[in-house]
C-alpha cells in the first residue's frame, strides 16, 4: 500500500491522531507525515475533518433525512448546475448522484422534521428541474462514518415464543 493511502486509512479511523502517531503507524518521519498531509489537503483529497456526533446524547433537538431527488434535464442544464444550486443550502450535509432509481441522495439536518420537510418542500422541491422528492427521516443510527454507536440501552423486552 502506497504512503498516501496508509496515511489516508489511518486519518479515516482518527482525524485527531499526531503527527508522532501518524508516523509510528506508517513507518514514516514525522516531517514526511507533515509534508504528505499538506499535500493531501492542497490537492483537495482531504477536504476537512469532522467528529461524528451522536445527537442522541445530547438534550437538543436534532433530525436527519435522507432525501430522494428526481430531476429532469434539459440541454442546458446538466447534474453539475443542479448539484451547485443544492449544495449551497446550510441544510444539506451531503449531496450525491448516484444510480438507480433516483437521480440525488441528499442527506439534509435539521432541528425538528417540520424544519426538515419544509426545507425539502419550500427550498427543494420549487427547483425548476426537480420532479419528485422523497424524505426518509433517520429514526436510529448505529453506525456513522465507521463508528458504531453500540452504547445503547439493551433491549430489556422478553422474547416470547407461540
Amino acid at each position: 500500500m502506497d504512503a498516501k493511502r496508509e496515511l489516508l486509512n489511518v486519518l479515516l479511523s482518527n482525524a485527531r491522531v499526531s503527527t508522532a502517531d501518524l508516523a509510528r503507524q506508517t513507518g514514516l518521519s514525522e516531517s514526511e507525515v507533515e509534508s504528505l498531509v499538506a499535500e493531501l489537503e492542497s490537492e483537495g483529497v482531504v477536504r476537512g475533518y469532522h467528529a461524528v456526533v451522536d445527537w442522541n446524547q445530547l438534550s437538543e433537538e436534532h433530525v436527519e433525512a435522507e432525501v430522494e431527488l428526481n430531476v429532469e434535464l434539459d440541454r442546458e442544464t446538466g447534474y453539475e448546475e443542479i448539484a451547485r444550486r443544492i449544495a449551497k443550502f446550510p441544510e444539506v450535509a451531503s449531496l450525491r448522484l448516484v444510480s438507480g432509481d433516483y437521480d440525488f441522495a441528499v442527506d439534509v439536518e435539521g432541528e425538528s422534521m417540520h424544519d426538515v420537510s419544509n426545507f425539502v418542500s419550500e427550498q427543494i422541491a420549487p427547483i425548476p428541474e426537480v420532479t419528485q422528492t422523497v424524505t426518509h427521516f433517520v429514526m436510529e443510527t448505529y453506525k456513522k462514518r465507521g463508528i458504531e454507536f453500540d452504547d445503547r440501552d439493551e433491549d430489556d423486552r422478553l422474547s416470547v415464543s407461540p
